[in-house]
């Protein structure tokens, strides 16, 4: 290699490291937080204060404080796993792996430097192996590896929830286990909240009336040679039958919390014109982008990390496999608003569709019809 040669290539290689000083520069002149942290972390969490959070079935969200009042404390959770059958739609049902008998399983909320001490419960009646591994915890693959239980045990652990934001947990009990339990439901999300709360765009704290925790999951049911879909008896035969039917990489079902019509006609969620309304959604597998119609997102958290300057008046807003996103939208009008993943063929054909009955008084200066449908003119 020749002196030209040898300046171009090092050249080349300091070319990264100048495109990534130019991205924290402009995050940081954009208000967007540094990627270094300062971590300053004292004590095990044996002398702080502890509460017990009581949980909840998806949509709804546990009662917890937007705004943290004193020091961290210790959370004490707990999760019973549950292997059930589950209707994903009519006529068509899976052995679902599941975190307290939901799919999502429920929704954990905390704050920042908070402890989740997390007591895990594997039934006798259970046949297989679980654990959790928690996306917003840092070490021992997230407590995966120190939470393995076999049926009739349990386990408990702690961690320091160090990162605000929404996360994903999942079961991972190792090799092909992993996608195995996930696709079968075997997911949730935690939400840290930062300890002065939620800010918008330019640094002011910001406050939700109502959260939903909208959850996208992708099923893949094992088909008889006909194509009709199995009554599969137990868990350890859909375990050997599902591992084709996933291999394909395309769901056979992809929907909101569980099921197809989970949030839509009796079940649609509720609110108001002039409600601010958090949306706390996660994908625990595949990708996907969310959409309101009709509406927006006036905050979005790409990630749904806190921390970040939020993004505004995003239309959808896009989540990658294994994480969460956090978006505010207040309404605006009155309306049965349709809230969907926006790769509109697998909303319509397999089932991701949400629905909001929003109440309230129209606003003609937002919209108006001017003239009815009626003949050619």
């Amino acid at each position: 290699m020749n002196l030209k040669q040898r300046k171009n290539l090092k050249n080349l290689l300091a070319l990264p490291m100048l495109v990534l000083l130019i991205s924290i520069l402009a995050g940081c002149q954009n208000g967007q937080s540094s990627p270094v942290m300062k971590e300053s972390f004292e004590g095990e969490g044996d002398d702080l204060e502890r509460v017990t959070q009581v949980l909840v079935a998806p949509p709804n969200v546990p009662k917890h404080e937007q705004v943290a009042s004193g020091g961290p404390k210790v959370v004490e959770i707990t999760l019973e796993i549950q292997e059930k059958k589950i209707a994903v739609d009519e006529g068509d049902s899976i052995w679902a792996m599941t975190f307290n008998g939901s799919v999502p399983g429920p929704l954990i909320i905390v704050h920042q430097n908070d402890f989740v001490e997390l007591t895990l419960k594997n039934p006798a009646t259970n046949t297989q192996l679980h654990n959790i591994d928690f996306h917003a915890a840092t070490g021992e693959m997230g407590g995966g590896e120190i939470s393995l239980v076999n049926p009739g045990q349990q386990v408990k652990f702690r961690f320091r929830a160090t990162r605000a934001g929404v996360f994903v947990y999942h079961c991972a009990p190792g090799g092909i286990m992993v996608p195995m339990h996930v696709v079968s439901g075997m997911n949730g999300a935690i939400m840290v909240l930062p300890r002065d709360g939620l800010k918008d765009e330019v640094g002011k704290l910001v406050e939700y009336d109502r959260a939903f925790y909208i959850v996208e999951q992708d099923f893949y049911l094992p088909k008889d040679e006909a194509g009709n879909f199995k009554n599969i008896a137990t868990p350890q035969q859909s375990m050997q039958e599902m591992e084709a039917a996933f291999k394909t990489l395309t769901p056979t079902h992809l929907v909101f919390n569980g099921k197809v019509g989970s949030l839509t006609g009796k079940n649609a969620l509720t609110a108001k014109v002039g409600e601010n309304v958090l949306f706390i959604s996660a994908q625990a597998n595949r990708d996907t982008r969310l959409h309101i119609i009709g509406g927006h997102a006036d905050l979005f958290w790409p990630g749904g990390k806190f921390n970040n300057k939020p993004y505004t008046d995003f239309e959808t807003w896009a989540i990658p496999g294994g994480s969460g996103a956090a978006a505010l939208y207040k309404f605006r009008e009155p309306h049965m608003y349709v809230f969907l993943n926006h790769n509109l063929v697998e909303a319509f054909t397999l089932g991701a569709i949400a629905q909001i009955k929003v109440e309230g008084k129209w606003d003609n200066s937002l919209m108006k019809q001017i003239e009815k449908p009626g003949p050619l003119k």
